[in-house]
């Protein structure tokens, strides 16, 4: 029975511990996106997040397409890992969600309309 108290409350620091957290870019102010992203990567970051640095170019992921959001967070997943690896191994999920329509294709239609 004792045991079985220390696994709930090793279960509730454990969840406590790695609570998720999310940085949100939009260049244009639009509702939140949640649907399925365009791209989606987990980045490996070592001592905390103190070591580690990546980029993730997206005009190179997007192309011509919009950029609609970009975003940095620390899933569950994410937070697991770094606590069971004491911090040592701490990834980072991105995400980028791209618009459908191409940008260039917009912008060339609308100067063959404008003539």
């Amino acid at each position: 029975m004792n045991s079985y108290k220390n696994l709930i409350k090793a279960s509730i620091l454990l969840v406590i511990l790695t609570g998720c957290s999310s940085v949100t870019i939009q260049p244009k102010a639009i509702a939140k996106l949640t649907e399925n992203p365009s791209f989606e990567d987990s980045k490996p970051f070592y001592f905390w997040g103190l070591k580690g640095e990546h980029h993730v170019d997206v005009k190179k992921v997007c192309g011509d397409k919009d950029i609609l959001q970009m975003q940095s967070q620390q899933t569950f997943e994410d937070g697991a890992l770094g606590f069971i690896t004491l911090g040592f191994y701490a990834p980072h999920s991105v995400k980028i969600w791209c618009g459908e329509k191409d940008h260039n294709k917009i912008e060339i239609q609308e100067n063959q309309d404008a003539k």
